[in-house]
């Protein structure tokens, strides 16, 4: 047996590492993954002559006498830039922008192809949040929205809410909002398989960074109860009496918040003792195996909810957690059931968002969100194995879309207002002609098929 699973785990490693390889090859080969292409008639050299002088001076005017045309007259209406200045990317930490670029990139044709959504990478060349800060601000008048991204804690929670406020376009941070709408959307389902309630369910978040600080307060304002929630961080479980979190809340205050509003029990310890009886975990933490011991799980509650959302090694491997009866599980990889990625949410997110013209992305609209994730799952019959749609599933991003366009309009924070049906024509065109375009060009090679990899 033990043999077995060290080949097992050796074959999920050598999984794990081919697409970085394949990556290797075919970067270089497109040399990047998006690019800039008309999308107006330029039947002859004469439309020139209406889409720049002496033509674009009429719109420029119209623009200048009311701002709300940009809209209208440009590409703001559908264009998002992925905002981020390389503190905090993916597993690799503090590699500076340059080095992040690709990520970004990669965010944008995310965006385009799931979402419809027009999308830019914008690198900024600075550790200082507020030199970041005054950058994207000086810049967003192209943009109808900002996604910040892979910036390191706690300054990605100072600009997320300076943003917010200061700017009237939606800004939002998917390591934050992105990751809470999808986990949330998992631990709806799998409270559901497991026959929970998510207000009476005990809650407990491994790892105290920008995603479950969201999270908590996510769960918090869908209804979970604050005292049944237990934060953990490398120091052991958050409470009251965590004295290096108070000195610390004028740098970190949403630690020392979470510290005094959640954990009645005021349970201390590590992991193991905050597992005690939890019917959910939530592990985004240091990639495993290892992180989480399987012996820990055993003290959790019956038909407990377990997600390990490292990457790309979760932090305990899903067959170590089946050993000791655990069913429900997924993690942040594709190659195992019920996979938590943030690209099942934002582009629908913000598909919805640009639709009606959103000032914002409040947080109401992205449990909208996680709850209409859920509800597309539960549609097709939700099990252990499956919790939330893949990426495949045209249709989520579709429905994410209208209910959060439906509650930008209910709360006041839409510009345009606009039926359910309309809602969904949009997306549906939108969504289906960005992949139709991309499938037109590999089939006559404007895109061409990039070298095979051993």
């Amino acid at each position: 047996m033990r043999c077995h699973m060290e080949k097992t785990e050796k074959e999920l490693l050598d999984r794990a590492k081919r697409p970085g390889k394949i990556a290797m090859s075919w970067h270089p080969f497109y040399r990047g993954k998006t690019e800039v292409i008309a999308k107006c008639r330029v039947k002859d050299l004469s439309d020139f002559g209406v889409w720049y002088t002496p033509g674009v001076a009429e719109p420029c005017m119209a623009i200048a006498g009311d701002p709300m045309q940009a809209y209208e007259h440009t590409n703001k209406w559908n264009y998002v830039a992925v905002a981020s200045n390389g503190t905090r990317v993916l597993g690799l930490g503090d590699i500076g922008p340059l080095a992040g670029y690709p990520v970004m990139e990669g965010k944008a044709l995310l965006f385009k192809y799931l979402g419809g959504v027009d999308s830019t990478a914008l690198m900024v060349d600075t550790k200082d949040p507020d030199n970041f800060i005054e950058t994207v601000k000086m810049v967003a008048p192209t943009f109808g929205g900002i996604n910040l991204e892979d910036i390191r804690t706690p300054d990605c929670f100072y600009i997320l809410d300076r943003l917010r406020k200061e700017l009237d376009i939606p800004v939002w941070h998917d390591d934050q909002q992105g990751t809470a709408a999808i986990t949330l959307a998992g631990i709806i389902n799998g409270l559901k398989v497991a026959g929970k309630k998510l207000g009476d369910a005990r809650i407990t978040l491994v790892g105290a960074g920008a995603a479950n600080i969201c999270l908590a307060r996510t769960l918090m304002k869908a209804g979970a109860a604050p005292g049944k929630l237990v934060i953990v961080d490398s120091k052991g479980a958050l409470h009251s009496g965590r004295k290096d979190l108070e000195k610390d809340s004028g740098k970190n205050p949403h630690k020392w918040e979470l510290a005094l509003a959640t954990n009645s029990e005021k349970i201390t310890g590590d992991i193991a003792a905050s597992l005690k009886g939890a019917d959910v975990l939530v592990s985004a933490s240091t990639p495993g195996p290892g992180t989480i011991k399987k012996e820990w799980l055993k003290g959790m509650a019956h038909d407990p909810v377990v997600f390990a959302e490292a990457n790309p090694v979760p932090e305990i491997w899903p067959w170590e957690a089946a050993e000791v009866g655990v069913k429900i599980f997924g993690t942040g990889r594709s190659d195992f059931p019920n996979q938590v990625n943030n690209s099942i949410g934002f582009p629908g997110i913000f598909r919805g968002t640009l639709d009606v013209r959103a000032s914002t992305i409040t947080d109401e609209m992205h449990i909208a969100a996680a709850y209409s994730i859920a509800g597309t799952a539960e549609e097709r019959g939700i099990g252990a194995d499956y919790l939330v749609p893949t990426m495949e599933e045209t249709d989520v991003f579709i429905n994410t879309a209208v209910a959060v366009a439906e509650k930008a309009m209910e709360q006041g924070v839409a510009r345009l207002k606009r039926t359910r049906q309309d809602l969904r024509e949009t997306a549906e065109f939108m969504i289906s002609s960005s992949r139709a375009k991309t499938k037109l060009m590999m089939d006559h090679g404007f895109i061409p098929e990039p070298p095979e990899v051993d």
